[in-house]
């Protein structure tokens, strides 16, 4: 193979000695400079090609870099760690959810307790004022009935007081969550299913209806 140090040495030679050579021999000697260029060209392409090429990492470095494969006898270990503490919380929240229900149901009873309490607490004096007017002689039956009409008034303010409430119905259209229709009659003064009598009073508790009014409903159909 044609070298730079050859090419230099034909270069250098002396100018009768260039001279001298054939025709052939010229084109042979232009044939081994471009050989040299090429071979040059070459050279210097894979020198810059060397040095843009980072060098390749060693098998110590590959090994540093590579991540440790995992042990599964060590990962089966912390999913049972795992499962044991949710096992746990999960039996201390039941326990928890237990006493709470068992506080609950024993405050129900107490709160339960106290209210009945209080309800007949504001009832005694209503049969204390029975009492006094069963042991009266009836000598006035006028005064007799007024008596009677104030504790009537007053078992009234009573359950009122603990939450009691009247249905109302005069005027009013039937409505199935309030009112029990027990009997329908025709009115030409009144709208169809408009409440025409109540039979007996209905009751709510809080807002809770614990007996619906038993009314007439007027139907003119």
């Amino acid at each position: 193979m044609v070298t730079r140090e050859t090419l230099k040495e034909v270069k250098g030679l002396p100018e009768f000695m260039k001279e001298g050579p054939k025709k052939k021999d010229e084109q042979k000697l232009e044939e081994m400079e471009q050989e040299i260029k090429e071979a040059e060209a070459r050279e210097d392409a894979q020198e810059a090609e060397a040095a843009a090429k980072p060098a390749d990492a060693t098998p110590a470095d590959s090994a540093e870099k590579a991540e440790p494969a995992e042990d599964p006898k060590k990962l089966i270990e912390e999913l049972k760690a795992q499962l044991a503490e949710k096992d746990d919380q999960y039996l201390r929240l039941k326990a928890d959810y237990a006493n709470f229900r068992r506080r609950s149901g024993k405050e129900r009873e107490e709160l339960s307790a106290v209210v009945t309490q209080e309800l007949f607490k504001d009832l005694l004096p209503i049969v204390d004022n029975f009492d006094r007017a069963m042991a009266t002689e009836a000598k006035d039956v006028e005064s007799f009935k007024k008596g009677v009409e104030m504790i009537h008034n007053q078992l009234g303010e009573v359950l009122q007081k603990n939450g009691l409430e009247v249905i109302e119905t005069k005027g009013r259209k039937f409505d199935p969550n309030y009112h029990q229709a027990v009997m329908r009659v025709q009115s030409d003064e009144l709208e169809d299913d408009t409440i025409a009598q109540e039979l007996q009073k209905g009751y709510m508790v809080k807002g809770r209806v614990i007996r619906p009014s038993m009314v007439q409903v007027v139907s003119n159909a």
